[in-house]
């Protein structure tokens, strides 16, 4: 076992898809998940075989499952370990898993799954003490704001973040590049948390305005921290007359919080008409209007869209639709399109038009829609009408299907064998972590 492999499995889902593993469990094949874990070297099976058996109390065997990955000393296993130690109530024993030893490559996450285990172990001041001397890498100064919410330590930490705002302030008055511009928006987070409102606004409005970092996520700090408080008229401000794009949905959903969804509705109309280039905004009518129930309202505000190669919402009202069970009406929205736009589609509407046929419970239809469809190949067409098939209910055909296609559907295989519990066939069907090298 090595962490490259792990890396593999965790950043492409690689080795047994965590929905395979999920169903296996879902059936009862714990004791075969548990042996894959272990024989296969595959940590999605290792996660859920975890997960299941903490679930049940076994904390020893959770742990049996785990310690092989976590002795790796690859990260999200040892911070799975952890959790799992900790849950078992060895609390020193986690800490000693987690310890940073100074040998691995990425010090400063070790120190960060270190402070979050020394939180979960009451041990908050020693958790600090473990970021401080990381605190300039702006992704550890985030963490240590956010792990210490609710303990307790406010005015700790930004006695630890001021400092860094106020260098990262005098860095961009001076016209250097500053590298700190989150610790302002922390800076503003801690203050707002622990009551100082205002100065928090004050404070984060000024760094806005005078633009002391480039950040989009700044912008929307402020924004969202003037919507948190109702300062529906600060967010007007921006949104209509300094044109701040960010501004708008905090603005919606600050006057849909105060009962004012119509006039929400009116700006964003308003806008629209007056603006060039309005998909944004008509996502955000839509999403408003979905809201308030009202989903026929939602699909006419944007199908002035649907038809727009660059900001069409076409495919985003269909699965509005679609997730909401209308999916006959969503199906509509595709039939209705012109001769043109469903030639420059042909990448998506067929396989949606298929999908939803399915959904509708016409099956067969999309069945026999995609056997006479030449233009298809095969690697395009067969694990599509694989699906079709076992939801129509004839999972033989298509197994059988995808036993024969060229191309790798060992997942979709699996989750098939899975539903008729060949649990072993369907392990068979992936090939093992190791035999990609």
């Amino acid at each position: 076992m090595n962490t490259e492999n792990l890396e593999w499995q965790a950043d492409s889902y690689g080795g047994v898809n965590p929905q395979v593993v999920d169903a296996l469990l879902e059936r009862g094949y714990l004791e075969l998940v548990v042996q894959a874990a272990g024989e296969r070297e595959d940590w999605f099976c290792a996660r859920g075989a975890a997960r299941d058996l903490c679930t049940a109390g076994e904390f020893g065997r959770a742990w049996e499952v785990v310690r092989p990955f976590a002795e790796t000393g690859w990260l999200p296993a040892v911070s799975a370990g952890a959790d799992i130690l900790l849950e078992w109530g060895r609390i020193e024993e986690a800490l000693a898993l987690v310890r940073p030893d100074g040998a691995r490559r990425e010090q400063g996450e070790a120190c960060k799954v270190y402070a979050q285990v020394l939180v979960q172990a009451g041990q908050v001041d020693t958790a600090i003490a473990t970021l401080v001397p990381h605190l300039r890498d702006e992704r550890l100064l985030s963490f240590l704001v956010e792990m210490t919410e609710g303990q307790g330590r406010d005015e700790q930490i930004l006695d630890l973040v001021t400092p860094l705002a106020e260098e990262a302030r005098r860095m961009h008055a001076e016209g250097r590049r500053e590298s700190l511009g989150r610790a302002m928006d922390l800076q503003a987070r801690v203050l707002e948390r622990s009551g100082r409102v205002e100065e928090a606004i004050a404070g984060l409005g000024a760094d806005v305005a005078a633009r002391r970092s480039s950040a989009e996520i700044m912008r929307m700090s402020y924004v969202r921290l003037l919507a948190r408080h109702g300062r529906i008229e600060d967010l007007r401000q921006m949104a209509t007359a300094d044109q701040e794009d960010a501004a708008f949905e905090p603005l919606v959903t600050a006057l849909e919080n105060a009962g004012r969804a119509e006039e929400a509705e009116a700006l964003l109309r308003d806008y629209i008409a007056a603006t060039h280039c309005p998909a944004n905004y008509q996502v955000l009518l839509m999403e408003l209007l979905v809201r308030q129930g009202r989903l026929d309202d939602a699909v006419e505000a944007v199908s002035p869209t649907f038809e727009d190669p660059w900001n069409g919402l076409l495919e985003s009202a269909v699965l509005m639709l679609a997730e909401r069970g209308r999916h006959e009406q969503a199906l509509g929205l595709l039939e209705e399109r012109s001769p043109e736009f469903l030639e420059e589609s042909a990448h998506w509407v067929p396989s949606n038009r298929w999908w939803l046929m399915a959904e509708s419970g016409r099956c067969r239809d999309a069945i026999a829609e995609i056997e006479t469809a030449p233009e298809l190949e095969p690697e395009e067409r067969d694990p599509v009408l694989a699906w079709l098939l076992a939801q129509d209910g004839r999972l033989d055909e298509a197994i059988d299907l995808l036993r024969s296609c060229s191309g790798e559907h060992g997942t979709q295989l699996a989750e098939l064998l899975v539903r008729q519990n060949r649990p072993l066939e369907a392990l068979a069907a992936i090939p093992r972590v190791a035999a990609r090298s």
